[in-house]
């Protein structure tokens, strides 16, 4: 066989581009080994030498798309620097409507899904916030530190049948959702988006929002047991009013002792 004829030699970094671009095209649900065996022009047995399952090839597809997502240049302050990180994610994953999918079935991370949770954890580590209020941090955040956003309900499509009856009902039956509604349906000629919700303003508001937050909590050096102290402080106060003696020097000298303690905890 002369060498233009020759097929090309498959391999595991080939098998898993082959089914990104098929789950770009058709969607994830479309993705088999049978399909995909197709369209590598191979039996379906040969994939298996170089991917173990689904599974596996699933971990090879979301761990080159994550491996792509870019390395922002650090400037010294973090909550820029984490800002560019989080969309230069969403950036490279929305590219792919998949991703999140499999993002989120993993079982475990794969090196370049704990790579880029490292690199990002560090920006706030570096930035002086503690390793205390940035794992609270991380959960604050959950799937927007992959670029996603949030949304508990999807919005009803407009070729839905009720879309309309939904409409028609907010003014009487909902007013504040009718506000707000009038409100997204406004166009703010200055902004440059369109009438409705725009995805990545909705998005980055949110994640600005968020990270204001944390701002404000690392300059107060907030911590989970200064956190816990107040709080229980807080209950016992509510507790006491309801209790015979409330208001008492006894009961004045407690809560000093325990808003004292809270304050230490914090300073530490």
């Amino acid at each position: 066989m002369s060498m233009t004829g020759r097929r090309e030699t498959l391999s595991r970094a080939r098998v898993v581009a082959a089914a990104i671009a098929q789950a770009d095209a058709n969607g994830l649900d479309s993705l088999n080994m049978r399909s995909l065996a197709q369209e590598l022009d191979v039996v379906p047995m040969a994939l298996y030498k170089h991917v173990a399952n689904k599974g596996d090839l699933l971990d090879g597809m979301i761990e080159l798309v994550v491996g792509e997502v870019e390395r922002t240049p650090q400037t010294g302050d973090w909550k820029r620097d984490v800002r560019a990180r989080i969309l230069a994610a969403r950036d490279r994953l929305q590219r792919h409507s998949w991703s999140r999918a499999v993002l989120e079935s993993r079982a475990a991370m794969t090196p370049a899904m704990l790579d880029y949770l490292n690199a990002l954890t560090g920006l706030f580590l570096d930035g002086g916030l503690s390793a205390d209020l940035t794992h609270h941090v991380m959960h604050a955040l959950g799937n927007r530190m992959w670029g996603f956003s949030q949304e508990l309900f999807a919005a009803t499509p407009r070729s839905d049948p009720s879309f309309e009856t939904q409409k028609a009902a907010l003014p009487t039956h909902f007013p504040h959702l009718a506000a707000i509604a009038r409100a997204a349906a406004q166009a703010d000629p200055e902004s440059g988006v369109g009438p409705g919700c725009d995805d990545r303003l909705e998005f980055e508001f949110a994640l600005d929002l968020l990270l204001d937050g944390v701002e404000i909590l690392h300059a107060q050096q907030w911590s989970s047991r200064g956190w816990m102290r107040a709080s229980a402080v807080a209950e016992s106060w509510r507790i006491q009013k309801d209790t015979p003696g409330y208001g008492t020097r006894e009961t004045a000298e407690t809560l000093r002792a325990a808003l004292t303690a809270a304050k230490r905890d914090r300073d530490m």
